[in-house]
């Protein structure tokens, strides 16, 4: 590695232009949540590039494998297809840290001057591969790294006893809206839950669900939500052209999900705001030894919008039937 590339990483800030994925463009033109907080992670591993870090090199030669661990994502203003977006990458990692921590702001042209569209806080670490049969060799750490090596990510404490479940086993991908265990953590909750069994497209360094996985579960658990609550996307698409719209999501790992464990999937709402926003909290689970164990928590406050033309989007109030769905207080026929 280059002469102070750890001093680089920690101190000096880096800007780097990046376009999103066109797969994002789920709102007309208007780019979702999910891949917005995936350009928030590329500039991040552009930050270790440019230090002359490459993440991709910290694994071969260290067995150090990249992590985001914590991104909170404030939403100002719609990113499009078509932005050439400008992300500055800013070290905030304070002493005793262990754990790699970024400002990100991403910056966009709107009518012909810059205009803030995303500013993110991120935190990071490198997870060490143990395993002696992949990895062959391994250079020491980088000196002024230390701090930011972990044997695992997270680490949460055993929670409550879960009952044993006797249905039958799910394949790869697959999923279940009812088991014992969903019904202990959805008791008294206002709140949606599945188990999924982990797959390998949302996992990385072999085993582990890396924090693209997690989001994409976000935004599958508000899909998931609604449609239960018959306010499915597409329905109110079709009869009011309304779309939900994320302002804010945080997302937080405090275990280590692996491959083709089940996970247990938990939204549930926790507070409408003024009939324009609502916050759900994103909870994860694995069954480990008998005892249920918290992989992750997060945030996300949705509104609703309509989009015309594209890209021209407005914020609308729930009405009736949102409201009733949202706080479960719908009237049975």
């Amino acid at each position: 590695m280059p002469e102070n590339s750890v001093k680089a990483l920690l101190s000096e800030s880096t800007t780097v232009v990046l376009s999103p994925g066109y797969e994002g463009a789920n709102i007309g033109t208007i780019i979702g949540f999910k891949h917005v907080n995936y350009l928030v992670e590329k500039a991040v591993i552009e930050h270790f590039r440019r230090s002359g870090l490459p993440v991709g090199r910290l694994y071969e030669q260290h067995g150090l494998g990249f992590d985001i661990t914590d991104i909170d994502s404030r939403l100002q203003t719609a990113l499009v297809v078509d932005d050439q977006a400008m992300i500055e990458v800013t070290p905030t990692t304070g002493e005793g840290a262990d754990a790699l921590s970024f400002k990100v702001i991403i910056t966009v042209e709107r009518d012909g001057a810059p205009k803030r569209a995303v500013v993110s806080k991120v935190k990071a670490q490198l997870r060490t591969d143990d395993n002696d049969v992949r990895m062959l060799r391994r250079l020491p750490v980088p000196e002024g790294l230390e701090d930011f090596v972990t044997a695992r990510i997270g680490g949460a404490e055993p929670g409550a006893a879960a009952p044993v479940v006797t249905d039958g086993t799910l394949i790869s991908g697959g999923s279940a809206e009812t088991d014992a265990v969903l019904d202990q953590l959805l008791a008294g909750r206002n709140a949606y839950g599945w188990k999924f069994r982990i797959p390998y497209p949302f996992v990385h360094f072999f085993e582990r669900l890396q924090m693209s996985g997690y989001l994409r579960l976000m935004e599958e658990a508000k899909h998931r939500f609604v449609d239960a609550r018959g306010i499915s996307i597409r329905e109110l698409l079709t009869e009011q052209n309304w779309i939900p719209a994320v302002t804010h999501s945080r997302v937080t790992l405090l275990d280590e999900a692996l491959l083709e464990e089940d996970l247990y999937v938990v939204y549930t709402v926790e507070d409408i705001f003024k009939n324009l926003l609502y916050t759900s909290r994103l909870d994860t689970y694995v069954v480990r030894d008998g005892h249920l164990v918290q992989t992750s928590t997060g945030t996300i406050t949705h509104a609703y919008g309509v989009v015309e033309n594209g890209s021209e989007g407005r914020l609308v109030t729930f009405d009736d039937r949102v409201l009733a769905a949202l706080a479960d207080k719908r009237t049975v026929a």
